[in-house]
């Protein structure tokens, strides 16, 4: 039964926050805010907080710093997962991806049904890892952070959880760096 493994210690990791809009500012921004009260509440660490604007470079340019940053371990995104003009996190993150979490779409949609039925479609939230650092590209609506963090966040990124989950993997995220290969 999957579950916390109390005989085990938790692992606080570095977890960044990107908020993508042209709109918001730390005073208003509710996902990102969503997001920092989950993670500290569960005993992680805010490793950093940006707010940039719907714009491939400067997401991309801000997402690259932080992988390239040993201190931050997790990175979530929160906006421009939509299918408007403007919404272009997706495009920007993804091609960073070293490696595809296809399985963080499909259950992040399988929760997100549950409370919105069919406008679920409407996101398109993925999630990857790049440079040895899980990265999460989640909507800009608290309850799609709500929900992706309560469903499936807080248990991976806690290393009590069991069966498994991705901090016991962490050591291992960049063995093929290491040998040479890409």
């Amino acid at each position: 039964m999957p579950g916390i493994d109390e005989s085990r210690q938790f692992h606080p990791l570095n977890i960044a926050v990107l908020t993508v809009s042209d709109t918001r500012r730390f005073e208003d921004d509710k996902s990102g805010a969503t997001l920092v009260e989950r993670l500290e509440k569960a005993g992680h660490r805010l490793a950093d907080r940006a707010i940039v604007t719907d714009d491939v470079e400067a997401i991309r340019t801000t997402v690259r710093a932080w992988i390239a940053n040993a201190g931050v371990d997790v990175i979530i995104s929160t906006g421009g997962t939509g299918f408007t003009g403007r919404d272009v996190t997706p495009e920007a993150i993804a091609p960073l991806f070293e490696k595809h979490m296809d399985g963080f779409s499909a259950v992040f949609h399988r929760i997100s049904y549950d409370k919105i039925g069919t406008s679920t479609i409407q996101s398109r939230a993925t999630a990857g890892v790049a440079g040895a650092t899980y990265i999460f590209v989640l909507p800009g609506s608290p309850g799609a952070c709500r929900d992706a963090w309560d469903g499936i966040l807080a248990h991976q990124l806690d290393y009590r959880y069991r069966p498994c989950n991705f901090v016991e993997i962490m050591p291992r995220l960049d063995e093929h760096l290491r040998r040479g290969g890409g």
